[in-house]
């Protein structure tokens, strides 16, 4: 039953991790205009946060391949404190996407020109997945760490 949780933790994760890749480092100008309000998308720094946000893409491109290689069995196979370890890294991988965004929901979201909106749009469903995500791969880690 583990096994089954950790390899569903796995694909979730490279799905996740694949998909924040696209729309991040292909669609970066879509997911600008997430982040920048309208008024501001004229401005020459709107190209800049474009540019910018593709970086964030290529750190999920390169989560979704280590989540791939866990899935495929090319890392921690078998070894609980390595699962845990690979784990850990995941759940701080989504934690950073999540808790740098908290002060923004805890704020209200959007004000005039400032932050982006969590409470609504694509915002609120990257919001809760990394949630999600960071709490199942925890929860996953603390597992493997104790099953002894």
């Amino acid at each position: 039953m583990l096994d089954l949780l950790y390899r569903t933790a796995l694909l979730l994760n490279v799905l996740w991790f694949a998909v924040a890749f696209h729309y991040f480092s292909i669609r970066h100008f879509a997911a600008a205009k997430v982040l920048v309000p309208e008024s501001s998308r004229n401005s020459p720094l709107f190209l800049t946060i474009a540019a910018s946000i593709r970086f964030l893409g290529g750190m999920n491109f390169a989560f979704a391949i280590l989540s791939l290689l866990m899935l495929l069995g090319f890392l921690a196979s078998s070894d609980r404190d390595q699962r845990a370890a690979l784990l850990f890294v995941l759940a701080v991988a989504h934690g950073s996407q999540f808790c740098f965004n908290v002060p923004i929901a805890r704020g209200g979201g959007r004000q005039g020109e400032s932050f982006w909106d969590v409470h609504r749009g694509p915002m609120k469903f990257i919001f809760r997945v990394d949630a999600t995500l960071m709490i199942a791969d925890a929860i996953l880690c603390v597992i493997y760490f104790f099953a002894r």
